[in-house]
């Protein structure tokens, strides 16, 4: 089976060859934007695929990862998105506005309020809240989304250095508040060990790669 970076390359010459990467790729997109978008979604994942294509003669292997750049694009969807229903919100009298600006802090308490109860504590929930946004959507991006540091640095445009460092801090951060949440109940004091499964939050461990990338 061909890994992504060679159909993505193979596609420049050949547009057939990018049909796999929609097929491997969907599933997970299409999760990353109804958490941040609902029902938007659907739509705006066509809108990913059609940008994807655009722009596929511009991708760079040395850059990070196809699965990464896709996130990348899909995150600037979801910021557009975001602008526009903030837009909206502030055209019309009866709604209030979208507080926080660019910052989309409005629009990060919705993805919050879709954020899975089953999967996530309702205490893990309002620490979540806590967190800068900065680190908060690293966290989302690597707990959730199961992209690699390097992956997540690259969609939210900032260097590897710098997300590994905002990774510690909101683990650390994140620890911290559910400690804080426990006062008083059945083993305070005690620290909080960090969950085995890759898929949770405050593991600090490094998601799998892709069935799709390159070794």
């Amino acid at each position: 089976m061909d890994c992504d970076e060679a159909l993505l390359t193979r596609s420049k010459r050949n547009p057939a060859a990018f049909e796999p990467l929609v097929d491997r790729h969907s599933v997970a997109l299409h999760a990353y934007l109804v958490r941040r978008c609902g029902r938007a979604a659907e739509d705006l994942l066509a809108e990913v695929w059609l940008a994807a294509f655009a722009q596929r003669a511009g991708y760079d292997p040395g850059l990070g990862s196809v699965r990464g750049w896709l996130f990348g694009i899909a995150r600037n969807h979801v910021l557009a998105h975001w602008r526009r229903e903030a837009s909206r919100a502030s055209a019309a009298a009866e709604y209030a506005t979208v507080d926080g600006g660019d910052r989309g802090d409005g629009a990060w308490e919705a993805t919050d309020a879709r954020l899975d109860a089953a999967a996530l504590l309702p205490a893990m929930l309002t620490a979540l809240r806590e967190l800068p946004e900065p680190e908060r959507e690293l966290l989302l991006l690597t707990a959730w989304e199961q992209l690699t540091p390097a992956e997540a640095a690259r969609v939210a445009g900032i260097p590897a250095g710098t997300a590994r460092s905002r990774l510690h801090r909101a683990r650390a951060r994140m620890r911290q508040l559910l400690d804080g949440g426990r006062s008083g109940g059945p083993g305070h004091g005690r620290a909080h060990p960090l969950p085995a499964d890759p898929s949770h939050p405050l593991a600090d461990s490094t998601p799998v790669t892709s069935p799709g990338a390159c070794a």
